[in-house]
């Protein structure tokens, strides 16, 4: 994890990578939990033996599942001391390139691409990455805006 110790130390990194998150496990079990919690029991999801003869040769996280990970991995790649308080503030284009399946790892890449005072703090965007370990292509590419206040 890369530690900030103020929001200010940001603001001349934009265009720079400023954190990489630790691996996170895609199982079967998870994807499973996910389907229930959102009502999405499409077979792609949550059929192994289907599955395995669809599109992808195997079961797949939902694109939702996966962007859902975005703060888990935020938080894990980088840290800013000093906060008072961090909002989600929303997100611009998001993306799902290549599908993330059942026994996959992700993990995400953040790179600093705006950084905007306002008062009491700053807005962030932050271009999320996330790959698959072994994967030509990521599963997610995500902007995220957040408010930090200090």
């Amino acid at each position: 994890m890369r530690r900030f110790a103020r929001l200010a130390e940001l603001q001349p990194l934009v265009g720079q990578e400023i954190g990489v998150s630790d691996w996170i496990g895609i199982d079967q079990a998870r994807i499973d939990r996910f389907a229930d919690a959102t009502g999405d029991h499409q077979w792609i999801h949550v059929d192994p033996a289907r599955a395995a003869a669809g599109p992808f040769g195997a079961t797949i996280a939902h694109g939702f599942l996966t962007l859902s990970l975005l703060p888990a991995m935020g938080m894990a790649a980088f840290a800013i001391d000093g906060l008072r308080m961090s909002v989600n503030y929303g997100l611009d284009r998001v993306r799902f390139p290549a599908p993330v399946r059942a026994g996959s790892r992700l993990r995400g890449r953040f790179v600093l691409r705006e950084y905007q005072p306002i008062e009491g703090g700053a807005q962030l965007v932050v271009e999320c990455t996330m790959e698959i370990e072994g994967g030509a292509k990521p599963a997610c590419v995500a902007l995220a805006v957040s408010r930090r206040f200090v």
